[in-house]
């Protein structure tokens, strides 16, 4: 992905801001999750598949991961 500056980013619902491990995620990328640190928006961005990111997701809200 050349440019992710332009899309819009997004700090995950399950951040409470408290301990710095937060994730952000962008959207209207047809196919592919966006995925990044919001500590550094200057940083790595991870793509993932929907089919990837909703077992991860699943996993959050279940309380299995701690939340990112």
């Amino acid at each position: 992905m050349s440019n992710t500056h332009t899309l819009t980013w997004r700090k995950s619902s399950y951040s409470d801001g408290g301990d710095g491990n937060c994730i952000e995620i962008a959207a209207g990328i047809p196919a592919l999750v966006p995925v990044r640190d919001s500590k550094s928006p200057d940083g790595p961005v991870f793509l993932f598949s929907p089919a990837a990111w909703a077992p991860f997701l699943t996993a959050v809200k279940r309380g299995v991961l701690p939340p990112g």
